[in-house]
């Protein structure tokens, strides 16, 4: 857990500070700055707008009965992918928009959903089903 907690507070803004000014000197602070803030309102609305789309197909499934395990699970990488969006840099703005585009989304859901299967039947996860 030390590991992963160093690798997201020390390393990947280190990796971000470092694109932000390398693409600075390259098209200029200005227009860097710019790119971070449009990216970032880009990035909440596509994020607003996939997030109400996976809470219609929620309910939807829902309401039909049916176990809504993929648009769950959806919503849970579009959530991850609004906050590295509004996250400033470039390299998290491309995994965020990997995450909030429905087509590159559902790569990565049957991926995360292969990894949550091998968890569970390794033992390190355990479910429990109460009544």
């Amino acid at each position: 857990m030390f590991r992963l907690l160093v690798l997201l507070f020390i390393v990947v803004p280190a990796i971000e500070l470092w694109g932000l000014i390398a693409v600075g000197k390259w098209i200029g602070g200005w227009t860097t700055v710019g790119m971070v803030i449009l990216s970032g309102v880009l990035g909440a609305w596509l994020a607003k707008q996939q997030g109400l789309q996976v809470l219609r197909l929620v309910q939807l499934q829902l309401s039909r009965g049916e176990l809504p395990t993929n648009a769950l699970l959806d919503g849970l990488l579009v959530l991850g992918g609004g906050m590295l969006l509004l996250t400033p840099g470039f390299f998290t703005d491309i995994a965020g928009l990997v995450l909030l585009i429905p087509y590159t989304r559902m790569f990565v859901r049957f991926f995360l959903k292969k990894w949550i299967v091998s968890l569970i039947a390794s033992g390190r996860i355990t479910m429990i089903f109460r009544r």
